[in-house]
């Protein structure tokens, strides 16, 4: 064979490799996406981050019209791993190797969280399960393990303390470990050395100022009345009074419908940590998540002798304040008839 003829079969054959790159090339990097506007997000589960559950989640969610490549690109490797549940952002004329390189990155898209008022482990249980990508059961079995909180330093009663009402940005895909150390990490921050001055000063923990916001929360939506509320408390505690707090009567039978907790109620509850007609002091945890605006109350606690308090016979939500059990029990019997009265209506 001549070196005409092998310069020429060399050269066709690096002309035959550059054409099959750019036969692959072309439909790898023209745009792909299955619309033509904004952007789309793509949700991976953790049971759809194979490149088979990849590429159909793409298709599916109505992404990319176009797949075989990506996948190819993924059963070969080039994502650098294993890509991570999560939300990702696509936008409009991507390419698959576009697409590639955004799931490589890990590049995901975060969820704004906003944290109102829970009550129990559930309602944050089912709202998260309604937000991320994590199960409603598995947080639960993550916030009853005592296994599972002793790596965060918490129980099971005081778990909630770290939940802090307000906006977060996370993962979609985060998992219940990750949130509940978010959660944490932002609770550390909320405490700085001058707010648990001002609950060491009260004679109170961080959790225990938590807690007892918790009960105000529960007790009334008037701010001037939440400070005062707190010095009763206060004062309650350090005369060795029990706090009687309908609200914690209404957590202990988990019935928080009750307009009117009696007797009855009182020993339904029983011997329950949370029944603090019966027992002493603060319950072992909160019975809500409280606001910022309470948990402040809670720190500034107005200094009075105040042991007693109970609604205004109006609908106002104001609430008289008694030192005696003689002025106490007036306002009460004052109160009561108003209830009568409307409840005969």
């Amino acid at each position: 064979m001549s070196k005409g003829l092998k310069h020429r079969m060399a050269w066709g054959l690096v002309l035959a490799l550059l054409s099959a790159v750019v036969l692959l090339a072309v439909p790898c990097f023209r745009p792909a996406t299955a619309f033509d506007e904004g952007h789309r997000r793509l949700r991976l589960t953790a049971d759809s981050v194979s490149p088979a559950g990849v590429a159909s989640a793409l298709r599916q969610q109505g992404v990319l019209a176009r797949t075989s490549l990506l996948q190819w690109g993924l059963r070969m490797g080039l994502a650098g791993g294993r890509v991570r549940p999560g939300t990702y952002r696509v936008r409009a004329g991507m390419s698959q190797y576009a697409v590639l390189r955004l799931l490589a990155r890990g590049r995901q898209e975060t969820v704004r969280y906003t944290i109102t008022k829970y009550r129990t482990a559930e309602d944050l249980s089912a709202h998260v399960g309604r937000v991320f990508g994590c199960d409603s059961a598995e947080m639960m079995r993550f916030l009853r393990s005592p296994d599972s909180l002793a790596g965060l330093g918490l129980d099971t009663h005081r778990v909630m303390t770290i939940v802090i009402p307000n906006t977060y940005e996370l993962y979609w895909g985060s998992s219940v470990g990750g949130i509940l150390r978010r959660l944490q990490q932002e609770s550390r921050r909320f405490w700085t050395e001058e707010r648990l001055q001002a609950a060491e000063r009260l004679g109170l923990t961080p959790e225990q100022a938590y807690v007892m916001a918790s009960i105000i929360e529960e007790e009334t939506n008037l701010d001037a009345d939440k400070p005062l509320i707190a010095s009763v408390y206060l004062n309650r505690m350090r005369r060795g009074m029990t706090l009687s707090a309908d609200p914690t009567v209404k957590f202990a039978l988990r019935d928080f419908g009750l307009k009117r907790i009696r007797f009855g109620h009182i020993d339904r509850a029983g011997d329950s940590p949370y029944n603090t007609y019966r027992r002493p002091g603060l319950p072992p945890g909160p019975i809500c998540t409280p606001s910022i605006a309470t948990l402040e109350a809670v720190l500034r606690a107005a200094p009075t002798d105040h042991l007693f308090f109970c609604a205004y016979p109006d609908l106002s939500g104001r609430h008289a304040f008694a030192s005696t059990e003689a002025q106490h029990f007036r306002n009460a019997r004052r109160y009561q008839a108003f209830l009568d009265s409307l409840y005969a209506k």
